[in-house]
């Protein structure tokens, strides 16, 4: 049995874990630059709001209602969902990190009731962090997405559904549109049309050799997993991703190259950042440069540049990711948006050196690992590079940030007692 632990509202329900006035009050959080809306409450869904809208066409609607509004704040929500999955580990040995707010334990063997074990996973993550979190259990990933979605739409679960018999989930797949299923989406669902498959009832029945010939594999294994068959083992070491991107609009447009440098090298960092935590090196970087698609003489060109010799050294990245933006830059422009990408990413265990190169040296290695000890240990940035910029006009807008109440001790709730 597997079960999917998520987390209601996520970013939201981070925000009203220091704020606990705004507990069962509208809440939304925007994306970058304070663009779009990108997670609501509960109370804000109730308000019409939808996944998405842009900032600017509600944000009369959002202070009509006194809808407290936030800007993502990244590092909190990252902390506190290190938190959610390490209290999570608790209950089970055996579990995969599937997204921010997402976990996957796998309960074979649980000898206990899988209901009450649920609400007690639901308990926990509450009482020790202030988490509202829903909890479907199932005999295969698929079928615990399906119970998870269950748990929060149906009110008689409280929060935990369990689809430990076919008559259960026939149930609830025959109420459930094929959408719904995890991997199933509007494209697909459309050719799915085709073979009278429009519930996931519907597909569960159909004939998976047939679509396995007509679609893919893959939904054939879908098939298979919603009739609980596990097809889908845990991933508790996710794969190393063989490409890695950085890229952000920038807080306002830009005209000249020197900012644009900053960002650029910001980017960089961070992309080698990921790099190095997956131990992976890297020997193309890929860097592009646009202004805004909805202005006249819209402007968008990007390049390939190789390293001299593969590497995760973030100055050796970011001194080529800064050659090739020189190369693309043309004066006269308002640039809105620049991004830098890694590609071919390999594992470092299994690169080939050139026979005329040694690579990447022995100090360069020692160094990095002093960068990325020196800022997990004191914070993001404690060390930084030159090229990156100390006042930095170009950041994103973040106008209704949230104190990091959890990675700054500046930035921690005081409690006043008589």
């Amino acid at each position: 049995m597997f079960a999917l632990v998520d987390c209601n509202s996520c970013y939201a329900s981070c925000e009203q874990i220091f704020r606990p006035e705004l507990r069962g009050k509208p809440v939304v959080v925007l994306s970058n630059n304070d663009g779009f809306i990108v997670a609501r409450s509960k109370e804000a869904k109730l308000l019409g709001l939808g996944d998405l809208q842009p900032f600017f066409k509600v944000e009369h609607i959002l202070k009509q209602h006194n809808v407290a509004i936030f800007s993502s704040n990244y590092p909190l929500y990252g902390d506190i969902s290190h938190r959610v999955m390490s209290t999570l580990k608790v209950f089970s040995p055996d579990v995969e990190v599937y997204s921010i707010d997402e976990m996957f334990l796998d309960l074979d063997g649980m000898t206990w009731d899988l209901k009450d074990y649920g609400q007690e996973i639901k308990q926990k993550l509450w009482q020790d962090i202030r988490m509202p979190v829903c909890v479907g259990i199932g005999p295969s990933k698929t079928l615990s997405k399906l119970a998870n979605r269950a748990a929060k739409t149906i009110t008689q679960c409280n929060g935990v559904c369990v689809l430990d018999q076919p008559h259960k989930w026939q149930w609830l797949q025959k109420r459930m549109a094929v959408t719904k299923v995890w991997g199933i989406g509007s494209r697909l669902a459309k050719r799915l049309e085709r073979y009278n498959i429009h519930s996931v009832y519907d597909l569960a029945a159909a004939n998976a050799k047939t679509l396995r010939r007509d679609v893919s594999v893959n939904l054939e294994r879908t098939i298979n997993e919603l009739n609980g068959m596990a097809c889908y083992p845990l991933e508790e070491q996710p794969p190393a991703k063989k490409q890695i991107y950085c890229t952000r609009s920038f807080g306002e447009k830009l005209t000249e190259l020197q900012p644009i440098k900053q960002a650029v090298a910001v980017y960089a960092s961070r992309a080698a950042e990921k790099l190095r935590a997956q131990n992976s090196v890297v020997q193309s970087v890929q860097v592009f440069l646009n202004t805004s698609p909805f202005e006249s003489g819209y402007f968008s060109r990007s390049i390939v540049c190789q390293t001299p010799f593969p590497t995760n050294d973030s100055r050796e990245i970011v001194a080529v990711a800064l050659q090739g933006l020189e190369s693309i830059y043309r004066p006269g422009h308002r640039y809105l948006k620049a991004g830098v990408g890694l590609l071919d990413v390999c594992d470092r265990a299994f690169n080939q050196f050139d026979l005329f190169h040694t690579g990447q040296s022995l100090r360069s290695e020692k160094m990095m690992k002093i960068l990325d000890t020196t800022n997990s240990v004191h914070g993001r940035n404690a060390l930084f590079l030159g090229s990156e910029g100390v006042v930095q006009k170009w950041a994103m807008r973040q106008h209704y940030k949230s104190p990091a109440y959890t990675t700054r001790w500046g930035d921690l709730p005081l409690v006043l007692m008589g």
